[in-house]
């Protein structure tokens, strides 16, 4: 008889979030979409795109960035949001069709801060400092030339942003949505903060790293405190940006350190170590051979989502069989195979990315079509 036995990969095996069971271990990443009615109200077609990577056999699926108030966070027009009830009643469809798949569902609060290029309620942008961001504006999302100067904000107004995250996150447990994770990335506001050349503050926000690491520590602890413990939350976090893919914490891994432990002391349930578009090793990489998603596994002892590459099943096996992460979220392997898990399961072939998936425009259609062979 043949004892052979086929080694199951480890990003099939069942894991734990927070309260939530999860049945492998891929995430859908966030992916902007920006296909919401003008007043930030999910559509149909969301649900429909959300739903498919619950029946293609995800595990988790995340949110695009959706702003928490309607004040200065909206980064793009037709972005969603989770400020009025609207709003709230849009999501409940795509968080219905995604648990109706037998999947969980986070929604991911993001405040667009000092890039934001869509925002029809305010004509300035606001930021931690008067610093004009680096680069121009992204003409896929209707932007174009430099990025204006942000108004530095008042403490009165970081404590309304506080007060808008937490108030959102109550509205995305009404919504239906099992957690929420805080972007504190890609050159967004909570990361403009923490960013040493977009901070020049000179108050309790601003200087060492665990000042500039606060705010998002606070928002964190507020969403903690306004949301009952079954509400999962963690925190987004990256070094390069979606303005700049260059930038590194300039402390490299004690800033790892203070940022880490710091958010792991605020009581959420799990860190996201994001890529913006690079691959993981590119942009995790420490000296000395460490990474920076395994130093925030070891130091805040919470369950981390590594992104970057994650659908290619060899680099997947790297990263959790090496203890480098415990979740891995897919964003363009994901778009060219919202089924990617069974196939994995099968040993299939997995379809090829196309970059027409990162347009805007993109609908469900649209990547029916392309997946068959007809776009």
């Amino acid at each position: 008889m043949d004892q052979t036995t086929t080694r199951v990969h480890p990003a099939l095996a069942p894991t734990r979030l927070g309260r939530i069971d999860l049945s492998n271990r891929f995430a859908v990443a966030p992916m902007t979409r920006v296909s919401a009615t003008p007043d930030g109200v999910p559509t149909a077609e969301m649900a429909d795109y959300y739903a498919r990577f619950a029946e293609g056999g995800f595990g988790l699926v995340i949110t695009e960035g959706t702003y928490p108030d309607s004040s200065y966070s909206q980064g793009y027009l037709n972005q969603p949001g989770l400020s009025t009830a609207a709003q709230v009643e849009g999501w409940r469809e795509v968080t219905g069709r995604v648990h109706a798949a037998g999947r969980p569902i986070i929604a991911q609060l993001m405040h667009a801060g000092a890039i934001s290029q869509g925002n029809p309620h305010r004509s300035e942008l606001v930021g931690p400092s008067a610093v004009q961001p680096v680069g121009e504006m992204m003409p896929e999302y209707g932007g174009r030339g430099p990025w204006p100067t942000p108004r530095e904000l008042s403490a009165g107004e970081i404590d309304d942003i506080i007060a808008g995250f937490a108030a959102a996150a109550v509205r995305a447990q009404e919504a239906g949505f099992d957690g929420v994770e805080i972007h504190a990335a890609n050159g967004y506001l909570l990361d403009q903060f923490l960013t040493v050349y977009t901070n020049e503050r000179t108050d309790t926000y601003g200087g060492p790293v665990a000042n500039r690491i606060r705010l998002t520590a606070e928002v964190a602890e507020a969403i903690v405190a306004a949301t009952p413990a079954e509400l999962v939350v963690g925190v987004r976090l990256s070094q390069t940006k979606v303005n700049d893919f260059e930038y590194r914490w300039p402390g490299g891994a004690y800033d790892a350190e203070v940022i880490f432990s710091g958010l792991a002391a605020t009581g959420i349930d799990y860190l996201h170590i994001a890529s913006e578009g690079r691959d993981w090793l590119e942009t995790a990489r420490l000296q000395g051979g460490h990474t920076l998603t395994g130093l925030a596994r070891r130091i805040s002892g919470l369950p981390v989502i590594a992104n970057g590459g994650m659908h290619d099943p060899a680099q997947a096996d790297l990263v959790l069989t090496d203890g480098h992460a415990d979740l891995l979220a897919v964003a363009r392997g994901a778009l060219a195979n919202p089924d990617l898990p069974r196939r994995l399961a099968e040993n299939l072939e997995l379809t090829r990315f196309d970059r027409t998936m990162l347009e805007p425009t993109v609908t469900l259609a649209n990547v029916r079509q392309w997946q068959t062979g007809r776009l």
